[in-house]
């Protein structure tokens, strides 16, 4: 089983889209699959587009009644993949954006790649992002330079990517180390950051796919700022390297 998570905030005009082509993909490389989407307290109709689609697809709708953030977004996802599952070993976790950056005709090599035996795949764009709107080709320019002090996972060049694959057991295995507390606590592309993070510690085995965002089809501008998204990588990785010295002692 596949469970393709998506967080979406206001992403009425693309989730009803994302949500037809993916069930489209699965009709030309069939598989067992469930989406579990959240609605992160949206104000525009994607409430209502996703209510929509719970009747034609395998479909669970969650909601937030206000906002909590893409970090608090991720953490929800997780853990009702990590319930919904019955075959932790068996199954995995999709996480793809709702605004069409990822695109689901992806998804089957992701798939390809865990009946392979490997625990997560991370897509990762080149450097240029061709099309990137320029907050994002700011924050790609000074991320490996934060990353680099701070944060090191082995065998992966861009962990901002935000089109993932885990196997559930491995997000399991984050859950109960995190306890009652979150599994991801920061924001933006740091939360995506922090959870690969986490979750390779894990793994087995972990692969990269070259695989571009397309950020020419989405209507809306980017919600990425360049500024407070490097600070909140910056404070990740200052948290992350301050856990990981007294390990190493």
């Amino acid at each position: 089983m596949l469970y393709i998570c998506i967080p979406a905030y206001n992403e009425s005009p693309t989730v009803g889209l994302l949500l037809w082509r993916i069930r489209t993909v699965f009709e030309a490389h069939p598989r067992e699959y469930e989406i579990i989407a959240l609605d992160d307290g949206s104000t525009d109709g994607t409430s209502d587009t996703l209510r929509r689609y719970e009747k034609v697809l395998p479909l669970t709708v969650l909601r937030n009644e206000v906002r909590m953030g893409y970090g608090a977004a991720l953490d929800t996802l997780a853990r009702a993949a990590a319930k919904a599952t019955r075959y932790p070993r068996r199954d995995a976790m999709i996480v793809m954006q709702g605004d069409l950056t990822d695109r689901p005709e992806d998804l089957p090599e992701l798939a390809r790649r865990f009946d392979g035996g490997v625990d997560c795949v991370v897509a990762e764009a080149g450097r240029s992002s061709p099309g990137a709107p320029r907050e994002i080709r700011r924050l790609r320019r000074i991320a490996p330079w934060l990353m680099r002090r701070y944060v090191r996972i082995d065998g992966v060049a861009d962990p901002l990517g935000t089109l993932r694959l885990y196997r559930i057991a491995v997000i399991r295995d984050v859950i109960k180390q995190a306890g009652h507390e979150p599994i991801v606590r920061s924001a933006g592309w740091a939360a995506n950051v922090e959870l690969l993070a986490k979750a390779s510690k894990f793994c087995r085995r972990l692969e990269t796919l070259p695989l571009e965002p397309r950020y020419d089809l989405r209507p809306r501008e980017t919600r990425v700022r360049w500024l407070p998204d490097a600070l909140a990588l910056y404070r990740f990785g200052v948290a992350h390297r301050a856990r990981r010295a007294p390990a190493a002692s």
